[in-house]
């Protein structure tokens, strides 16, 4: 699961600055594109920290406010009017697709804008409360490296505060108008406030960032930040937290909803439609999507059973799950043997990607345990994109708070998806094919193509010579079922009317996963719906595409040069990607 680190939603628009004068269309339009992209910087600083822009470091905008949201539906339209103004017909080649890719966007915020996304800004997945703590701890995306970056910290925090309380109008705003979250989402958060809000504020996962002063900060600094910060944490944060805390828990929670359809909600059917076009960049339905999903669990499921019969398993695939999920010498003992596992596995995958890669991040990737006060109802992994000039390395994050959630058969899987070749090499790769422009490098993400690359980098392993442990085989099946599940689970809960523990019941039943892992995911698909869903389809999509490569190219298919169509046009709806493969598969055909 690729983690974002922009709080905010991407709002492509900007007030129109003078553009100098350019001798083509496709200069002027670089040109407004590269204007909107500062402009938008401005309005989004996290962002801006999150690529290695410093400008920002000491700037937080309240994109919960309603003048924000006023102001954006304003600026989309302003764009969505100067963009017309280019004509399409004289661009070629990236301008072409950067037009058709600003376009969709522009036009799917419009579409958006009749759903109140902003009276539900809780749930246990992603905050704003939540990621402010990561940033405070000294190991996300906020530099510590001088006494101007601490000071810029403490600039950003305290401008922060203020988005606190508009979150708790914006949720009372959801129960005038019964746009409530479901209250078991609503119980996993409250933990994970409370895990935030220390009397010792010395022992807070905010106080991560004063515990290791870089040599540059002089011991005077180092009193003055330590006492300014202290008093900022103690006065302000704590207290915002705690009235958060107490809101949820004792005015929200009496009104949250018993029923997890997101169809049930005002202008539900249609909004969790809109969530579905959204997340897999196509016009499926989520009729279809449950067929399919149908499908692929049963073909999965046929599978791993074939694993069940190659190692001599004597009871049935349910028997067979169980003892995948009980005997001891399939679980690590400490969290330290986990990470140990999977830097191991950075060391042996990264020897193996020439066979099929001939483009490689220049960025690096950590790996790290998510921290304490998120564990309980973070995913099993996830992973945070580098920095583009190289300060900052990626992250890949492994959830250690259940090794029983961390199968030693799942391992290769895992790391595939959420580092290299996938999330680590989509999302730097990205970054750094500096010839495109900044909102395809840093500012458009689209699930189906991004968590598509990285279940299609699972389905690889074979190809790079892993999966030769035929449980390590089942780890991969178990976690592509998991994907499969998805479609049928996520269409299940919000649009054909299953219950929480349906949907819990089916997952347990056609897979190995532990159970903690499958409240969570269930609860997952309840708080962001159809999220779930691009996985598979992203996916099926790539598999497809390189199936027709082969079969059109025959022996003349080139694997490296097909991972490079993939991945070095920065993120793409899936039709953009269709069209553009398409092109690629028609032109190597006339060069042979």
């Amino acid at each position: 699961m690729k983690s974002t680190v922009v709080m905010s939603a991407l709002l492509w628009g900007a007030t129109a600055l003078p553009l100098a004068a350019a001798s083509t269309e496709g200069e002027r339009f670089n040109e407004w594109l590269a204007t909107q992209w500062q402009a938008e910087l401005k309005r989004s600083p996290i962002q801006a920290t999150s690529i290695g822009d410093e400008r920002y470091n000491d700037k937080f905008v309240n994109f919960m406010t309603a003048e924000f949201r006023e102001e954006s539906k304003r600026l989309v339209r302003t764009q969505l009017s100067e963009l017309k103004k280019f004509d399409r017909n004289k661009l070629d080649g990236q301008d072409r697709l950067s037009f058709d890719i600003y376009q969709m966007n522009l036009e799917s915020a419009v579409e958006g804008e009749r759903f109140p996304d902003w009276m539900q800004p809780l749930n246990q997945f992603g905050s704003a409360p939540a990621f402010l703590a990561q940033m405070g701890s000294g190991k996300s995306i906020q530099p510590f490296r001088n006494t101007k970056d601490y000071d810029n910290w403490l600039k950003r925090l305290d401008s922060a505060i203020a988005a606190i309380d508009t979150m708790i109008g914006n949720m009372q705003q959801g129960v005038k108008n019964g746009v409530v979250q479901p209250k078991p989402i609503m119980e996993k958060v409250l933990p994970q406030l409370q895990a935030l809000i220390v009397e010792d504020v010395e022992k807070s996962v905010f106080w991560g960032c004063m515990q290791n002063f870089p040599e540059s900060v002089s011991a005077e600094d180092q009193k003055r930040l330590k006492k300014q910060y202290k008093a900022l944490l103690n006065d302000k944060v704590m207290p915002a937290y705690r009235r958060l805390l107490d809101y949820v828990k004792n005015d929200y929670l009496p009104h949250t909803r018993t029923s997890t359809a997101w169809s049930a909600l005002p202008d539900g059917k249609a909004w969790y439609a809109y969530r579905v076009k959204e997340m897999t960049t196509t016009e499926l339905n989520p009729d279809v999507i449950h067929d399919i999903g149908l499908k692929e669990v049963a073909r999965i499921r046929g599978e791993m059973d074939q694993v069940r019969k190659q190692v001599k398993f004597k009871g049935d695939l349910h028997a067979f799950f169980k003892h995948l999920q009980t005997a001891p010498e399939f679980f690590f003992e400490k969290p330290e043997d986990v990470l140990a596992r999977y830097r191991e596995l950075q060391t042996d995958i990264n020897a193996r990607l020439p066979k099929l890669f001939d483009v490689f991040p220049k960025a690096d990737y950590e790996i790290r345990e998510v921290e304490a006060f998120r564990a309980q109802s973070a995913a099993g992994a996830s992973y945070q994109e580098p920095s583009a000039d190289g300060s900052r390395p990626g992250v890949f994050y492994v959830n250690t708070y259940n090794l029983k959630a961390q199968p030693k058969w799942g391992t290769e899987t895992l790391s595939l998806h959420e580092a290299s070749p996938g999330h680590h090499f989509q999302s730097a790769l990205s970054q750094e094919v500096e010839s495109l422009p900044s909102f395809r490098r840093f500012g458009t993400y689209y699930v189906a193509y991004g968590e598509g690359w990285a279940l299609y980098a699972e389905s690889i392993g074979k190809e790079l010579g892993l999966f030769t442990d035929p449980y390590q085989w089942f780890g991969r099946l178990n976690d592509e079922q998991l994907r499969a599940m998805r479609l049928v689970v996520d269409t299940g809960l919000h649009h054909k009317g299953w219950s929480r523990e349906q949907a819990i019941q089916y997952m347990a039943d056609n897979s190995a996963l532990a159970d903690t892992d499958i409240v969570a995911e269930v609860e997952r698909y309840i708080a962001i719906p159809g999220q779930a869903l691009g996985y598979k389809i992203g996916q099926l999509e790539m598999t497809r595409l390189r199936a027709e490569a082969e079969a059109t190219l025959g022996d003349k298919f080139d694997v490296k040069a097909f991972h490079r169509v993939m991945l070095l046009d920065g993120p793409l709806p899936m039709k953009v990607l269709r069209t553009k493969t398409e092109e690629w598969i028609a032109a190597e055909k006339a060069k042979n």
